[in-house]
């Protein structure tokens, strides 16, 4: 058994999520939309940090709660995504991914304990008492699209 996987802390919350190539004929678009790229949410984040505030890796690490090895890791991955979706004119998309918000608390109704994600198990099974029966704190506007709660 592997490592659980931490999750990365991300602060910014696109609200676009998917961006299309421009092309003449309909039947080119439909054929984007099953080549797509999928852009994780923690690769937007670490090329918002590094690149838009302009950061460096171990700042930007420290930001996203992980080492800088990982960062390097995922700052590599978005950048390659962005580029073949520009260079092959293919869609990208945001979404899914190994993160967790500061704003996002979840309650476990077996032992009444509210908690961060930590890990990506957190999600589904508390790690107080091990309980299935975990839900989201509070919906608030900027997790009720991206909360699995």
């Amino acid at each position: 058994m592997g490592r659980p996987i931490k999750s990365r802390k991300v602060e910014f919350v696109p609200h676009i999520r998917r961006f299309t190539p421009s092309k003449e004929s309909s039947t080119d678009i439909q054929n984007y939309e099953a080549e797509g790229i999928c852009l994780k949410l923690e690769e937007l984040e670490s090329m918002r940090l590094r690149d838009i505030e302009g950061l460096t890796q171990q700042e930007c690490a420290d930001t996203m709660g992980i080492s800088r090895q990982t960062f390097q890791n995922i700052i590599a991955t978005a950048r390659k995504k962005v580029t073949t979706a520009l260079l092959e004119g293919k869609a990208l998309s945001i979404r899914g991914g190994n993160y967790r918000f500061d704003f996002c608390r979840l309650r476990c109704k077996s032992c009444n304990r509210v908690y961060e994600i930590e890990y990506m198990r957190d999600r589904n099974i508390c790690p107080i008492c091990s309980s299935q029966r975990v839900v989201c704190k509070r919906k608030t506007e900027e997790c009720t699209d991206w909360c699995s709660k």
